[in-house]
C-alpha cells in the first residue's frame, strides 16, 4: 500500500510517498481502508521533533520518529475485523483518531473508532478527531462551562479553534473569538458572539471573561490573566507552530503557568487531549445535530502531502487541512 513515511526529523522534504506493507490487525483491531485523513499541529511538530524537551516521549524519539508513517485522523470503511471486535462489521463507515493514517490502510484498536457521522463526507468526517475532541475535553472537561459563562477563544479560526466556538455555544456559553482581520466573517458565521480582531485590538484589554482559552501561545501569561476574571479559569493548551529548533516551545507558556498556579486566585490549568470512543460518539451526535460543522480550508491528494503540511506550517491554515487517499 501506499503511505507517507518520515525516516528522519526535518522539513516537508523528509516525507515520502512510498510503498510500504499494509497492516494486519490485531485481535481488538479494525482494518480500516482510509478515505481521508487530516493534518493537524501535531504532525508539524512530529515532523520537526520539536521542541527538543519532548523527544523522549511515545511519539517522538532523540533521533527520528518512533513511528515511520505520518498522520492521526482518519475516515474511511471497515476491511477487516479482528476476532475480539464486537460491534463494527465489513463495509461499515467510520472515522477516528490513531497513528499511521496518512496511509491507504491503518489498523486502529477498536475502541478508537465510531460510526462516521451520516451527514458528512469522509473529508469533513476526517477533520474531527484530534481538533475537535482537544476542543471537547477543553470546553466541557477542563473549563467545565457552564450556560451563560462568557468565554475568551483565542485562535478562534484555526483547526482547534473553529471546533471549541462551536462546542461552546452548544453549551449555552457567551463566545468571543480572536482571530485575524480575513477570519472574522468566518469566526461569526460558525457562531461566535463576538469576534475580536487582534490586528486592531488587544484582547488582553477586553473583558474579563470567565474563561479563557489559549490556542496559539503568542501572548505572555501576564495579558492571558488580565483577560481572566479575578477567579476565573485560564486553559493553555500550547498551540501554535512556532519556529523549528526550540527547546521548550509552546511549552515554555504552560511551565510558568503551572508554577504560578498555586499562588494567584485564577485557575490556570493545562490538558490533555486523551482519545475515547466516547468523545467520538459526542462528536458525532454533535455533528448530525448541526451543532459542530467542520471548516475546511483545502485539501490535497495524499500523494501531496508534504505540501499539506507546507501549508499548515505557513499559520494561515482556515480550519482543517485534509488529506483525500
Amino acid at each position: 500500500m501506499k503511505a507517507i513515511v518520515q525516516d528522519h526529523y526535518g522539513s516537508p522534504d523528509a516525507l515520502r510517498f512510498a510503498d510500504v506493507d499494509k497492516p494486519t490487525p490485531g485481535d481488538t483491531e479494525v482494518l480500516v481502508r482510509v478515505r481521508a485523513a487530516s493534518v493537524n499541529a501535531r504532525d508539524w511538530h512530529v515532523l520537526r521533533g520539536d521542541p527538543y524537551i519532548a523527544r523522549p516521549s511515545a511519539d517522538l524519539g532523540l533521533r527520528r520518529p518512533n513511528v515511520p508513517i505520518s498522520g492521526t485522523d482518519f475516515a474511511g470503511t471497515v476491511e477487516a475485523v479482528g476476532p475480539a471486535v464486537k460491534g463494527l462489521q465489513l463495509g461499515d463507515e467510520v472515522y477516528g483518531e490513531a497513528p499511521r493514517a496518512f496511509a491507504e490502510y491503518v489498523a486502529v484498536p477498536a475502541n478508537r473508532v465510531d460510526s462516521k457521522p451520516a451527514n458528512l463526507t469522509y473529508e469533513q468526517a476526517a477533520a474531527i478527531p484530534l481538533a475537535a475532541n482537544t476542543a471537547l475535553i477543553g470546553v466541557r472537561d477542563a473549563a467545565n462551562l457552564q450556560p451563560g459563562q462568557h468565554i475568551l477563544i483565542n485562535g478562534a479560526a484555526g483547526g482547534v479553534g473553529t471546533f471549541a466556538v462551536q462546542i461552546a455555544k452548544a453549551r449555552g456559553a457567551e463566545v468571543t473569538g480572536v482571530c485575524s482581520t480575513k477570519n472574522v466573517e468566518l469566526v461569526d458565521s460558525i457562531g461566535a458572539d463576538h469576534v475580536i480582531d487582534y490586528t486592531s485590538t488587544d484582547f488582553s484589554h477586553t473583558g474579563p471573561y470567565d474563561v479563557v482559552l489559549d490556542l496559539v501561545g503568542n501572548r505572555s501569561l501576564a495579558a492571558l490573566r488580565r483577560a481572566t476574571t479575578r477567579r476565573g479559569i485560564l486553559l493553555l493548551s500550547g498551540g501554535g507552530l512556532f519556529t523549528g529548533g526550540s527547546f521548550f516551545g509552546p511549552l515554555g507558556l504552560m511551565i510558568r503557568g503551572k508554577l504560578i498556579a498555586p499562588f494567584v486566585a485564577q485557575s490556570i490549568g493545562l490538558f490533555n487531549a486523551v482519545t475515547s470512543k466516547a468523545n467520538l460518539v459526542t462528536l458525532r451526535e454533535l455533528a448530525e445535530a448541526g451543532r459542530l460543522t467542520p471548516v475546511i480550508d483545502r485539501t490535497y491528494p495524499l500523494a501531496a502531502a508534504a505540501d499539506a503540511i507546507r501549508y499548515l506550517e505557513t499559520g494561515h491554515a482556515r480550519g482543517k487541512v485534509v488529506i483525500t487517499v
